[in-house]
């Protein structure tokens, strides 16, 4: 992301749409008007809601009274090639029922799920139990290991259900149990295991079959707010480094904005909004979305590739001694700006230069954000 800025006009309000301009991949994961209907006769239930113009929560209620529940409600969305797409929503709003729809764990009502050319909802049950087992990886809050193996062979337990040779699964095992940071704890059983260490083996079995899409349905949230923050650390670090594309459902619009490329926010069973969370921040569609965002500040959600200045053709190297990777957020170069260090030059992913920061167009992000947050 490249954006140019002016020393005369920073218009903060299009920061959202900046944010997400860039040329984008084509789509890994696509979701196209999804239904999930329960009760005894979800199809004509279906032929209801489709035909009614009713607002969501009258429609709901309707579906009720007749027996049946909305669980999800004409859900479209893309997931692109390495992204993080976050699903975030109160109990109830559907989007663990969405994760379970589009792993077809749960047989949606009605729509389409494509991965890749592959059309999901069209696949025999013998093709989704390989799509599961080769292509997919899942994590779930219940982390789910078997108590009799220790973590080396609850790790390898795909592998071994796909037939892999005790040598080779082993040794992809021991590649992934040292990729979580737990080399050493190969031969532990689960009950010696921390909470965040179980997790953490949790992980290392969904990404043993090197799945090319990983969906992690709120997997920390049974851990205490520090483990929770060092698993969230470490979610970063795997991504960093293996380029999942990734749908991530939670609860907590922290950790949302802490995680995703992109959000989406549920309620009642449908995605009122998608976007960046700057977009988000900044342009949110509804009170119920302005609400999530009131504890959020700015600086963490703003980050130094999307405000960043071209750099100018008679710009020094030389001049470049702070060098700061593109999705390093705002509030991260607040004390070395307060300091008076005056401009930052950004990398990505350790490669450049690919633009300059200067500590004006920060204290412009802190004063949007400082006159935001007073407004609310």
């Amino acid at each position: 992301m490249l954006f140019k800025t002016s020393e005369d006009k920073f218009d903060m309000t299009n920061l959202a749409d900046r944010a997400g301009s860039a040329d984008k991949p084509s789509a890994k994961l696509r979701c196209r008007n999804l239904w999930k209907i329960y009760g005894h006769r979800p199809t004509k239930a279906l032929d209801t809601a489709l035909s009614s113009t009713e607002p969501a929560a009258a429609l709901k209620r309707r579906l009720e009274a007749s027996g049946h529940f909305l669980a999800l409600a004409d859900v479209s969305f893309e997931v692109q090639q390495g992204e993080i797409f976050v699903v975030m929503g109160l109990s109830g709003s559907g989007k663990s029922t969405l994760v379970r729809c589009l792993s077809r764990l749960v047989e949606p009502t009605n729509g389409e799920v494509w991965l890749g050319k592959e059309n999901l909802l069209a696949a025999s049950e013998r093709r989704m139990v390989e799509v599961r087992r080769k292509v997919m990886g899942m994590v779930f809050q219940s982390f789910g290991l078997l108590p009799h193996l220790n973590a080396l062979d609850n790790v390898t337990f795909p592998l071994r259900m796909q037939g892999m040779p005790p040598a080779e699964r082993i040794r992809k095992g021991e590649e992934m149990i040292a990729l979580v940071g737990l080399q050493g704890r190969e031969r532990s059983m689960p009950h010696e295991l921390s909470g965040g260490q179980q997790q953490r083996v949790g992980i290392a079995r969904s990404l043993a079959v090197g799945p090319e899409l990983w969906f992690l349905d709120e997997p920390f949230s049974a851990l205490d707010p520090l483990i929770r923050r060092q698993m969230q650390d470490e979610f970063l670090r795997l991504q960093r480094l293996l380029q999942k594309t990734i749908v991530f459902i939670t609860h907590d619009i922290q950790e949302a904005f802490r995680l995703a490329d992109r959000i989406a926010i549920m309620r009642e069973g449908r995605i009122i909004q998608i976007g960046t969370p700057a977009q988000i921040m900044l342009h949110p569609v509804d009170s119920y979305v302005a609400s999530f965002t009131e504890e959020i500040s700015l600086t963490k959600v703003v980050t130094a590739g999307s405000v960043m200045e071209a750099i100018p053709g008679n710009w020094n190297a030389g001049e470049g001694a702070h060098q700061i990777d593109e999705w390093m957020p705002i509030e991260a170069l607040l004390p070395q700006s307060i300091a008076g260090t005056r401009s930052f030059v950004i990398t990505r992913e350790g490669k450049g230069p690919v633009g300059l920061l200067t500590s004006e167009v920060i204290a412009k992000v802190l004063a949007k954000d400082t006159t935001q947050r007073g407004a609310t």
